[in-house]
């Protein structure tokens, strides 16, 4: 029987997605034009926020750009807000897109040193403790200077390839074989893949957790830290100081946290890598060693000072972010032979899609702009005591991001921070401490879920996760014990640290007060 034209449109409509959710959708498009028209524009604006998060919500379901695109689009259309202040919106966060555009882009191109660096690290080192702890800092470490889905993806291909490695020789399949395949494997070799499948299960949540130890310590470590930064009018250095009060702490309660679950060996932590792994991995590494070429090794060696290059360039504040991931991706491929514009084409497939997603989250602010969404609720927080808003913000930010994203959550608080400011309703030193406040509360609760953190949610959906039978529970769960430390250090600091600290250092000359001119340029 043919399909009619109707049926068809409805199965092409967000494609594979559940009929539920393409009817929650579909909702949603027909029932805010008409509360805008006829309830309220206030509540047709809040409405379309909790839509909005909801399909942040589901991206296992449906990647948010499709449905959150269509929000935003019928948005302008209705007259929530205007295409221009979308526009507006768009241009100063210029930043940020560059950041994601570019930086991705250009750390593409050294992935052949970072697989180097992971891949010495899971074989030279031998207790699990120190390793769970090496690739934690080390995610920290390259996610504070680089972008935390770069660092994940990098470490999502050691494990991908050493996983196939074993699996390959286990079920002699050879290098054709289907690593998803478990059928050819002895009951012996099972049992070895699955505490192999454990093993890389629990480095890959170190990791992960790692790029938010270091991703929220730097301006480039997370999308919103660089439009809070901009917000603020802080550079590397000054963000870094700023921010080290509440992240310095956290870092290490946070490594501490690593090594005891490794020590206690409790929700799927602790397992071993298994000897006849080791050996097979061991013999791959050693053999692909052997067959490096000069030019190959030279190529490392130049990857080596580009990131020398990059971590300078980012520290001294010589260019705008993105424009120093230009230059990287220049020196990267021009100095190593890489010169068709397919391969070039690659690098920027990551990082595309979520560019784009952004571009949308900038027309859902604009809807809260127009609309004075947020305005009640920061004007409740506000009428705390100044030491109170702190903890408030915090905790506001904290529980938003580890439901939706915090990117979106990041920029919605910080822009009517900005205008509280402006309307002369707190001054500027609260003002810098409350972007401080933000810029944590959206970083270190949400790696709670896959939904706060891109870094999680780019693993959850990888290729990886079903190999290691990684799913959506399983990571919550483990994420549980970083979530509580991270979460409660965080408070912690943000109360009773961050204001004496930041007081000191203005008084060192480590860090110097921002000007209300210097933000209003």
């Amino acid at each position: 029987m043919e399909m009619s034209t109707g049926r068809a449109l409805y199965r092409n409509f967000l494609g594979q997605s559940p009929d539920w959710y393409k009817m929650a959708i579909v909702a949603f498009l027909i029932v805010n034009p008409l509360v805008f028209w006829y309830v309220s524009p206030f509540v047709a604006g809040w409405m379309l926020v909790a839509e909005f998060i909801f399909t942040l919500a589901m991206a296992l379901k449906c990647y948010p750009l499709l449905p959150g695109g269509l929000l935003a689009i019928e948005a302008v259309l209705v007259g929530m807000t205007s295409a221009e202040n979308v526009r507006h919106e768009v241009a100063n966060n210029l930043e940020v897109l560059l950041l994601l555009i570019f930086m991705v882009a250009g750390i593409y191109f050294m992935k052949q040193l970072l697989l180097l660096v992971f891949t010495k690290l899971l074989l030279g080192i031998r207790s699990k403790m120190l390793l769970s702890l090496a690739f934690c800092v080390a995610a920290a470490f390259l996610s504070a200077f680089l972008d935390a889905l770069t660092v994940v993806a990098v470490v999502i291909s050691v494990a991908v390839g050493f996983y196939g490695i074993y699996h390959r020789v286990a079920s002699n399949n050879g290098d054709d074989g289907d690593i998803l395949d478990d059928s050819q494997l002895e009951t012996d070799g099972r049992s070895i893949l699955e505490q192999f499948r454990a093993f890389l299960r629990s480095l890959m949540m170190h990791a992960g957790v790692g790029t938010a130890l270091g991703g929220v310590m730097t301006m480039v470590g997370e999308p919103q830290n660089l439009i809070i930064a901009k917000n603020a009018g802080w550079h590397f250095g000054e963000f870094l100081l700023r921010m080290a009060p509440v992240t310095l702490p956290v870092l290490v309660c946070g490594l501490l946290t690593c090594l005891l679950l490794e020590y206690t060996k409790i929700l799927g932590y602790g397992a071993e890598l298994p000897e006849k792994v080791r050996t097979i991995l061991k013999d791959y590494d050693t053999q692909s060693a052997k067959k490096r070429s000069k030019q190959e090794t030279v190529r490392l060696l130049i990857q080596a000072l580009i990131g020398i290059w990059l971590v300078i360039a980012l520290a001294l504040h010589l260019a705008e972010v993105g424009l120093i991931g230009l230059s990287v991706i220049i020196f990267a491929t021009a100095l190593c032979g890489v010169t068709d514009e397919h391969a070039i084409g690659k690098a920027f497939t990551e990082a595309l899609p979520f560019t784009a997603l952004l571009t949308v989250f900038f027309a859902v602010v604009a809807v809260i702009i127009d609309q004075h969404l947020f305005t009640p609720v920061i004007h409740f927080v506000l009428q705390a005591e100044p030491h109170a808003q702190l903890s408030l913000f915090y905790l506001f930010n904290g529980v938003l991001s580890s439901i939706s994203d915090n990117v979106f959550v990041g920029t919605v608080y910080i822009n009517e921070t900005r205008n509280a400011l402006q309307s002369g309703i707190i001054d500027l030193k609260q003002f810098e401490l409350l972007a401080v406040a933000i810029n944590t509360g959206t970083n270190l609760p949400s790696v709670a879920t896959p939904n706060g953190q891109a870094a999680f949610l780019f693993l959850l959906t990888s290729a990886l996760a079903p190999l290691i039978r990684l799913s959506y529970g399983r990571m919550v769960l483990m994420a549980l014990p970083y979530t509580i430390v991270l979460t409660l250090v965080g408070l912690l600091c943000v109360e009773y640290t961050l204001q004496p600290a930041t007081e000191w250092m203005l008084h060192a000359g480590w860090i110097t007060p921002s000007t209300l001119s210097e933000l209003a340029h």
